[in-house]
């Protein structure tokens, strides 16, 4: 037993079951007695809805479960953002679901909450799969109105998603299983089909307190924008069910009538698993994240048995670029290199840093995985690319900006798994959030931040010792070293994966045993869009 990579896998699995546990208080959402509360009046909570839809309740993706977590504590709090979002299968096909969560301040819709929304509506959009949507929402969150009304990526996007999906072909059918209030009453109704269930779904743009401080009119919201109102009267939805049960059979209908789409054409052969032990995949990494490690060890452990064909393995050693196959699906990998590699010159480079050569290999690899229509995988452990004079005459901007432009510019699904550190530029090159992977996934172990906390500690410490010399205050040691551990403490928490998570910056913080899964998921997903774009460089030619 070698003992270093058994502590390796504690540290690790420590870390998941922290978030797991985590993870399971924010699952009830309101809580218990908000759940009984919901059953007794008749209702499904937003999990039970899910997993009386779904296919199989065991093959549901949640996507943002972290979401607002930390966020909104003096309202009480938002476990996930009041909205579950899951990706899973309905009648045999790959769907995205949306549904609000009423035990949580009655399902009313915080800023993220609206970013999570239209972070589901964006999923549904690049992979042209179906998406539901499950209402049962008082509307926005008046006191924080300010920060959900009047922007771009606000509340007012996703209506504009809507009409847009629509023109699509994107299939989009929305069930009111409880309050549909206000602006909130457009996402049914520009749905491409609207289920109403009897007695506890009601849509009006103004509730019956609101219409009589408005026009004077009594009136009870039953009459005003109950069932038999908008499927009789206003003609406002398609469909009326009786319970929450026959909305979800409804859905499972019309959904298994949809057509099969044209797919993308991604290629799949017959899954081989990785060799060896299972729980190797926890033991690799060490459990200090500045301390090296061979990447390939970790690919071995993703990857299909003996599937791997390494792209210009001896060149550009601080990035790994190899074809492969995950669970079957052909991809291209491009990992960060954690171990201590010689340049072609016999030069030691530092691991997880991104030197010219190696940028300038993963910019070629990106061009051939676009002509041979294959996937793109990154596994992130980036520091940033080399700084100094020597990395500077050798053009690392030039071949850095090559990167760059080649991920920005791949027409091929990009997914992305952040292992360890998201540092800097590094964070852009790999494909991170800005870069568009169809997921951003990461591992319990992942940090995200402009640069390394003991780095960027030293960098603030200055400017705070430069500002109070400008004041004329005297720093003593004690004082420094009180300084500098609160910098760093504040820092951590914001490089910490869990803030990461809960500002929706990647889409789940995984089990690292589910990252195969994940990414089999993600390429079946994305092979329901065609790729119609041709990939193009622009003026910074290979």
């Amino acid at each position: 037993m070698n003992l270093e990579q058994e502590k390796n896998k504690d540290v690790i699995k420590m870390a998941w079951a922290k978030l797991e546990q985590r993870v399971r208080i924010i699952k009830q959402g309101g809580g218990k007695a908000s759940l009984k509360e919901l059953n007794q009046k008749g209702k499904f909570s937003a999990r039970q809805r899910i997993n009386q839809l779904v296919d199989n309740p065991d093959e549901v993706f949640e996507i943002g479960v972290l979401a607002a977590e930390n966020m909104y504590e003096q309202y009480g709090g938002c476990p996930s953002a009041g909205v579950v979002v899951v990706i899973s299968k309905i009648s045999g096909k790959r769907c995205v679901i949306v549904a609000n969560d009423a035990t949580v301040k009655a399902g009313a819709w915080f800023p993220m909450t609206a970013k999570k929304n239209l972070r589901a509506q964006e999923i549904a959009i690049e992979n042209k799969i179906p998406i539901i949507y499950l209402v049962d929402s008082a509307g926005i969150f008046l006191p924080l109105q300010d920060q959900i009304f009047a922007d771009k990526e606000n509340f007012g996007r996703i209506f504009r998603n809507n009409a847009k999906m629509s023109s699509m072909g994107i299939v989009q059918i929305a069930a009111v299983m409880g309050s549909c209030v206000a602006g909130g009453a457009y996402l049914p109704i520009m749905s491409d089909e609207a289920i109403i269930v009897e007695k506890t779904g009601s849509i009006f743009l103004a509730g019956s307190y609101l219409v009589k401080a408005a026009i004077g009119e009594d009136v009870d919201n039953e009459f005003l924008g109950g069932a038999n109102t908008h499927s009789g009267i206003s003609g406002v939805t398609d469909y009326k069910v009786k319970d929450d049960q026959a909305a979800l059979e409804k859905i499972k209908s019309l959904v298994e009538k949809i057509g099969h789409p044209s797919i993308a054409g991604f290629q799949r052969t017959a899954p081989k698993l990785p060799t060896g032990d299972p729980d190797m995949i926890y033991k690799i990494l060490p459990k200090v994240s500045t301390q090296p490690y061979d990447s390939h060890k970790l690919l071995g452990q993703l990857v299909d048995k003996e599937s791997m064909d390494e792209y210009k393995k001896e060149y550009g050693q601080t990035l790994i670029t190899t074809y492969a196959k995950i669970d079957g699906w052909s991809v291209g990998i491009i990992a960060n290199q954690r171990k201590v590699v010689k340049s072609k010159s016999g030069e030691m480079q530092f691991g997880g840093v991104i030197y010219g050569d190696a940028a300038d290999k993963a910019t070629r690899f990106i061009a051939n995985c676009n002509q041979r229509n294959i996937p793109l995988v990154f596994i992130q452990d980036v520091t940033g690319f080399m700084v100094g004079s020597k990395a500077e005459h050798g053009g690392i901007i030039k071949d850095g900006a090559k990167m760059v432009n080649a991920v920005a510019n791949s027409v091929v699904p990009k997914f992305t798994i952040i292992v360890g550190n998201s540092f800097g530029a590094g964070n852009y090159a790999m494909c991170g959030r800005a870069y568009d992977p169809r997921l951003m996934l990461a591992w319990p172990t992942a940090k995200i931040a402009v640069m390394g906390g003991s780095q960027a500690a030293n960098v603030l410490l200055q400017i705070e010792k430069s500002t109070a010399k400008k004041n004329g205050v005297n720093f003593d040691e004690k004082k420094e070293i009180d300084l500098q551990k609160q910098i760093n403490e504040d820092y951590e928490n914001k490089t910490d994966i869990l803030y990461a998570a809960s500002q929706l910056w990647v889409d789940g913080v995984i089990d690292p045993a589910e990252t195969r899964s994940w990414i089999s998921m993600g390429i079946d997903m994305a092979n329901h869009a065609p790729i119609i774009e041709k990939f193009n460089m622009g003026l910074l030619q290979v």
